[in-house]
């Protein structure tokens, strides 16, 4: 469905350029992604609009309960315009290929009904199926996964995956509702299968009850779940999705999944989704690749419709059928599971024709013209209003690394939408650092200002290091600064300056990232206690071991550890956010800046941040400017022995306030800042 390409009959300045003047050049260009949509929208409110048939598929497609000719039974129904024949197969009939046919209806829409006083005994919960299908030609017919199965299981002996009919005869109760959101987003991101010490995969219910109230204690207010939608191959790290709209039943059942989310939200925690729509795997047995017979049903024909970077295929936006198979997936797993929000994956590859592959993105000329897919544009936008409209609290986060301009405003500005894009510069910009340059000879001015470059009025997530940052091929950062040392010298009464330097710069660089990187933050699991080597799952390329695809969750439980200290140091740094809304807060202001002695001092909102990078040079008596006329109090160090440090300054100083005049303000303090350490500071206001 293409919207009409001639020119927008409105003048009106879009938002975006508003807000961001050098966008001035582009305003048709804005506008006419604005039509575009418009255009979208129309065609939808013919159908009753995104809350209509567009995003509610997985009511109608798939297998559902409902009536015919006044009997109660099992609807099947698919969309496969380009086949010749389907075929319904499974446990209920014995495999037999030919028993089952499905009726054509009108738009290459598929049916079956199964009454239940025919098949109550044969077809029930959990009962095996596949679809058999042909194609155009009558030839090649192949046992195929129903596009909009709910849940897909293996068979351990064959390898084999099929459909289970998943029609509980009892609804899973939620006794918990979403929580309200204190302090700004902190996101704990999350891999299931992994979170587990053992030497395999791990299980909802696993970490249901073991690692959400580690989360929960750490103090973050939301979990992000990965490789949660159905993918038949393991180490894919759940990106190359086969079934979505099945959860993955190497970790639990759908049921299981739902009580990892209410308990969550007991907890005080928001669960947000990893959802996939940028790709699919390529697999045809378990995939959706020639579901029909043709190479153009659900993806872009031919060499489009491959992604030669991620050997998987696109999706084709423009379809009205795979709209209605991404929007009902946004509805499915909001409100079928209550998850809290979306974060979109590989949004780089869906805006650009080329996927932003070998591009740097230096002008905003790239972000604009012929290389633009306004129909994934139009896709996302709808997306992201769909699923705010569904729940006004939804959460959407964009991964993009391009730096689109208006990726997280309202799409009435000429947005897409989202409400916060990830601030993936930030973690590549610490790798690099960490490789290429001594931390004696770090720019403070440079990082500062690395923190803070942003889209305008754009919220982002800021991070240190996410799952991409550890993957096999890099290691984690707290490996990468102290390496083969931390299998020897962890222990609290080894001394070891690798690990020292290692140990003192894993908190400042989080702390700094925490205190200027944006208005939410994320850490992947783990790594908030230093996790050590790599991430890397069973393959054969490992003789397919887990020792790299666990969390070693008793080195941060060991006493005698240093990791110990780590942990807390994450703990603590969560509390300023919990106690002074630090994230929300959009005041950041630079105090001072010492380039030759290593001191860089600023305020967020109410607090001082105070860090020393020189590796040898304390500061005595350091003067400091500071906002408010009071006494301030030290409320973190990160060289405070219990978050491992080693004990030159602690938290719960007070430093009187002196009418002492510097660097345009009034007042001034007078502070002890050791090497390679950061205190944060708050007023102590008299009551």
């Amino acid at each position: 469905m293409q919207p009409d390409s001639s020119p927008p009959q409105t003048d009106t300045t879009p938002g975006l350029v508003v807000i961001d003047p050098w966008l001035t050049p582009f305003t048709n260009q804005l506008r006419r992604r604005s039509a575009h949509y418009a255009h979208l929208q129309a065609v939808l409110a013919q159908s009753g609009g995104l809350r209509g048939e567009i995003s509610q598929g997985h009511r109608f497609f798939g297998f559902t309960r409902g009536e015919h000719q006044g009997k109660a039974g099992v609807w099947y129904r698919e969309w496969a315009p380009g086949a010749s024949s389907l075929r319904l197969t499974g446990d209920f009939n014995h495999w037999d290929r030919a028993a089952h046919p499905l009726a054509r209806e009108e738009w290459g829409v598929w049916s079956l009904f199964l009454a239940d006083e025919l098949y109550a005994d044969t077809l029930t919960h959990g009962s095996r199926v596949k679809v058999h299908v042909i194609p155009a030609d009558g030839q090649g017919g192949m046992d195929r996964i129903p596009a909009y199965a709910q849940r897909v299981v293996q068979d351990p002996a064959t390898g084999d995956f099929s459909a289970q009919l998943w029609l509980p005869p009892q609804t899973y109760t939620f006794q918990n509702t979403c929580p309200p959101q204190i302090g700004g987003l902190r996101i704990y991101e999350a891999h299931v299968g992994m979170a587990t010490e053992e030497n395999r995969v791990g299980t909802f219910n696993e970490f249901t009850q073991n690692i959400l109230p580690r989360i929960a204690a750490l103090g973050y207010n939301a979990i992000q779940l990965m490789a949660v939608m159905e993918h038949p191959y393991y180490g894919s790290f759940g990106y190359h999705v086969s079934s979505f709209f099945a959860v993955s039943s190497r970790f639990g059942t759908p049921e299981d999944l739902k009580q990892l989310i209410d308990m969550a939200h007991g907890l005080g925690l928001r669960v947000l989704l990893d959802l996939v729509h940028s790709h699919a795997v390529k697999n045809t047995q378990e995939g959706l690749n020639g579901f029909d017979g043709t190479d153009f049903q659900y993806f872009h024909a031919g060499a489009r419709g491959l992604h030669q970077a991620w050997d998987s295929l696109t999706f084709d936006y423009a379809k009205f059928e795979v709209q209605r198979f991404l929007l009902s997936n946004v509805r499915f797993w909001l409100e079928e599971f209550r998850f809290d929000g979306l974060r979109f994956d590989g949004v780089t590859s869906m805006l650009y024709h080329d996927h932003g592959l070998n591009r740097v993105f230096s002008s905003y000329g790239d972000y604009f013209g012929g290389n633009i897919d306004d129909d994934a544009v139009a896709y996302l936008q709808a997306a992201n209003e769909l699923a705010h409209t569904l729940s006004p609290d939804a959460i959407t986060i964009a991964e993009d690394v391009s730096g689109m301009p208006g990726l997280a405003r309202p799409i009435a500005e000429g947005g897409l939408g989202f409400d916060y894009r990830l601030a993936m510069g930030v973690p590549d910009f610490w790798i690099k650092l960490l490789k290429e340059t001594p931390d004696e000879d770090w720019n403070l001015s440079t990082i500062y200002q690395e923190l803070q470059n942003k889209r305008p009025g754009e919220k982002r997530v800021g991070y240190v290091e996410s799952h991409d940052q550890s993957l096999v091929g890099d290691k984690t950062q707290a490996f990468l600064m102290m390496d083969e040392e931390m299998y020897w010298n962890m222990g609290k009464g080894s001394t070891s300056l690798v690990i020292e330097r290692g140990i003192a710069l894993h908190k400042m660089i989080r702390l700094l990232t925490f205190a200027l990187a944006g208005e939410a933050y994320l850490n992947f699991i783990g790594n908030e206690f230093g996790h050590p080597e790599w991430v890397d799952f069973p393959r054969e390329g490992n003789g397919f071991s887990y020792d790299h695809a666990r969390r070693q969750w008793s080195l941060a439980d060991n006493p005698a550890l240093r990791y110990e200290g780590l942990r807390e140091f994450d703990r603590a740094m969560q509390a300023l956010d919990i106690g002074y809304s630090l994230l929300s807060d959009s005041l950041v202001e630079q105090l001072l800046l010492h380039e030759d002695t290593k001191q860089l001092i600023f305020r967020r909102g109410p607090l001082v941040f105070a860090f020393n990078f020189h590796p040898t040079h304390s500061v005595a008596d350091l003067r400091i400017p500071v906002p408010d006329n009071a006494d301030y109090q030290v409320i973190l160090s990160t060289d405070n022995t219990r978050l491992g440090g080693l004990g030159r300054s602690k938290s719960g100083e007070l430093c009187p306030i002196q009418q002492v005049p510097l660097y345009g303000r009034s007042q001034s303090i007078q502070i002890y800042l050791p090497c390679r350490s950061a205190l944060v500071l708050a007023p102590a206001f008299p009551g």
